[in-house]
């Protein structure tokens, strides 16, 4: 799909044939799914053009059904908002999903996204999601600061946009250094994994301060957490920092 879109933007005229310039962005995670109490979970992107030239953009849910993709043009300066990017700019639902965006240029566009919990008529507090860059994955990454109890929950998300499996291990510690379990998964190519962190580690019941050691040597995975209070479905998306073999 990476390729399709990089087709795209050539025929748009984008990008000169010959030059074949273009950054691509990765938001881990979005989706338009029911979550845990019944709420429905969304994601809110905003895609900027903080350069003097117009760029042309396209869009692709990478681990959905058929990788749909969108194409869009923003001139210099022009900001697009789409509010439930799944469903308003895909017009899909019950789809958890990383958002590739493949611009033309040499350096990214500028990308905010926001995961929130809808309950009834309430829209309940706001997560930041962090934003990667392709190939920005690192053999060791931590995920710091995890817990599952009655009043938290953790999910881990383990993202393979590369073209072959990748194998994963995780180690639960709560010292660093001192293991208390460990996993191993192989997560197939364009394949998102989204669960929660007894899943992985089912003999721990219960805890907090826990970090989570993933390694591999995939170059085109991501990996991060979402700590969620179970009162009242507030996140806090956890991004990895590199840790050290």
């Amino acid at each position: 799909m990476r390729l399709l879109a990089l087709t795209f933007l050539l025929l748009l005229g984008a990008i000169p044939c010959g030059a074949q310039e273009m950054t691509t962005t990765v938001v881990p995670v979005v989706g338009s799914v029911v979550g845990t109490g019944q709420v429905r979970w969304k994601t809110d992107v905003e895609i900027i053009n903080d350069s003097p030239l117009a760029i042309d953009v396209a869009l692709e849910l990478a681990s959905a059904p058929a990788a749909p993709v969108i194409f869009l043009t923003l001139g210099p300066g022009q900001i697009q908002r789409f509010t439930d990017i799944v469903g308003q700019a895909f017009g899909a639902d019950a789809i958890l999903s990383p958002l590739r965006i493949t611009s033309s240029g040499r350096r990214p566009v500028m990308v905010r996204a926001n995961a929130y919990a809808i309950r009834g008529s309430e829209v309940l507090p706001f997560q930041p999601i962090s934003v990667f860059a392709s190939g920005s994955g690192y053999p060791v990454r931590i995920l710091d600061g995890l817990g599952f109890t009655d009043e938290t929950r953790t999910n881990i998300g383990l993202l393979n946009l590369g073209d072959r499996p990748a194998d994963v291990l995780l180690a639960l510690q709560r010292l660093p250094g001192r293991n208390l379990a460990i996993t191993r998964l192989r997560v197939d190519p364009g394949t998102l994994l989204h669960l929660a962190i007894q899943q992985l580690f089912p003999l721990i019941t219960e805890g907090h301060g826990f970090a989570v050691v993933v390694e591999t040597f995939s170059p085109e995975t991501f990996v991060y957490a979402s700590v969620i209070e179970n009162a009242n479905n507030a996140g806090t998306f956890v991004a990895p920092r590199v840790g050290a073999r």
